[in-house]
């Protein structure tokens, strides 16, 4: 690709102005970039934030992966390594959230942005609109061997702004079911050929989770509440959009859209699951929620896929699938996120090196099999329809899900680790917990919205 293969000339650089720091870094929720051990002007951090010019063929990486992930993103590095030895490549990783983003946003800022950028597609609308961003040529993806057909639509679709394509989606990780396999089996819930049984409907999932809270003798489900506002959002959100595709807002987050009834029927429902049923316990976190799924304790989990070392590493015996389908009055669906490579916006076509940049995405795209082992659902469709894939157990089990993805309406103060999460996952806390009745969390939810919605976006 670097030598000759065609593409369409990149658009020229926006200017960010002191309107697009204050909207990028203040949008994002970041506190400030921190102190920086800066070992010379060869750093690739050093580079972002000094102003040293950069080798010739070398290219910049920022990601915010540590933990497995963080080994596996080294791995696929690794891989683009051996096959383009011409280029130096150099990866800076830095704390996921807000001192990713501020980093990422002065750096930019700077003029002296990676190359290349890992972020959340939940995150690139405000990216996109502080100027932060590269806008992408379809036409030079698709000459880089990256068409449109090759990713997974609904990934592809939340990669836009305004019609203008801004990432290039690397995954999708939904809201997902773990099950504990002997308890499954000891609760009669998997079929002859031992798989799970259907569990689509209130009734059935209610009933299955009563079933294995026999088989347990403790609970039979388990979902963190405390101190875990994030994951009680996505279970809201997963079940209130399988009721209505009424987003929680609307215009950049200026106006609440908030289906009062569903969110009152969704939390009804969650409110069932634990006070009526009491089939899961309202006080545990998130790795207590684990280990009652890892101990035997509960025969289900409902979490994130990134959980899914976690579990793999006590060696139970456990399988995964898509949340069920609680509701059938909209599409299915379920709360996702994805992780996407982005080009923040360079000062030069020269600084941006666009072949540079398209080669190491392709690269990144094509380790996507050895990515998805950390359970995240390949946005790369060469890789998720093939048979290696398919054989990935349990990871491809819920691959199925990534179809019904619902992200965060696009706010300000939305995505990934943002206030809106916080703000509607304490809300529903405190009906899960039995502090307030369904439709009293409702209507806090909405009060919560509105007041977000009023504060002027910091610009």
């Amino acid at each position: 690709m670097r030598n000759g293969t065609p593409h369409a000339p990149s658009p020229t650089p926006r200017a960010l102005s002191r309107r697009s720091l204050l909207r990028g870094a203040a949008a994002l929720g970041a506190a400030g970039a921190g102190s920086l051990a800066l070992a010379g002007c060869g750093n690739t951090i050093a580079q972002g934030f000094t102003g040293a010019a950069p080798e010739p063929r070398r290219l910049n990486f920022w990601n915010p992966f540590t933990g497995g992930d963080g080994i596996r993103m080294v791995a696929m590095q690794e891989e683009y390594r051996k096959r383009h030895g011409d280029t130096t490549l150099k990866s800076a990783t830095f704390a996921w959230g807000g001192p990713y983003y501020t980093k990422l946003t002065l750096a930019t800022l700077g003029g002296r942005p990676p190359q290349v950028a890992v972020a959340h597609l939940s995150k690139v609308p405000t990216l996109a609109e502080a100027g932060l961003l590269s806008e992408l040529d379809p036409a030079a993806l698709e000459s880089a061997g990256m068409p449109e057909r090759d990713f997974d639509p609904n990934a592809w679709q939340k990669a836009h702004r305004d019609d203008k394509l801004y990432a290039i989606p690397l995954d999708t990780h939904p809201f997902v079911l773990y099950f504990h396999t002997d308890v499954a089996r000891k609760a009669g819930l998997l079929d002859s050929s031992g798989q799970l049984a259907d569990l689509d409907g209130p009734d059935k999932f209610a009933d299955a989770l009563k079933a294995a809270k026999e088989a347990t003798g403790e609970w039979g489900g388990s979902v963190a509440s405390i101190k875990d506002a994030s994951t009680q959002y996505r279970l809201f959100l997963s079940f209130y959009h399988q009721l209505t595709r009424t987003p929680l807002v609307t215009d950049q987050g200026t106006k609440v859209t908030l289906d009062l009834a569903a969110a009152e029927e969704a939390l009804a429902y969650i409110r069932r699951l634990t006070l009526e049923d009491k089939v899961i316990p309202t006080g545990v976190d998130g790795p207590g929620a684990i280990t009652l799924l890892t101990t035997g304790k509960a025969g289900f989990l409902m979490d994130g896929v990134w959980q899914v070392i976690a579990v793999q590493d006590s060696k139970i015996k456990f399988d995964m699938r898509p949340l069920p389908r609680i509701f059938s009055d909209a599409p299915y669906a379920c709360f996702a996120d994805s992780h996407a490579l982005v080009l923040p916006t360079a000062p030069s076509e020269g600084a941006q090196r666009l072949d540079l940049s398209l080669e190491f995405v392709h690269s990144m795209l094509g380790s996507s099999q050895l990515w998805a082992e950390g359970g995240h659902v390949p946005a790369w469709l060469p890789t998720q329809q093939t048979a290696a894939y398919r054989e990935l157990n349990p990871q491809s089990h819920y691959a199925e899900a990534a179809k019904g993805a619902v992200y965060d309406p696009v706010a300000w103060y939305g995505g990934a680790g943002s206030t809106l999460q916080i703000q509607v996952g304490d809300a529903v806390t405190s009906v899960f917990t039995g502090a307030r009745s369904p439709r009293a969390g409702a209507e806090a939810m909405r009060s919560r919205l509105r007041k977000q919605a009023s504060t002027p976006s910091p610009v």
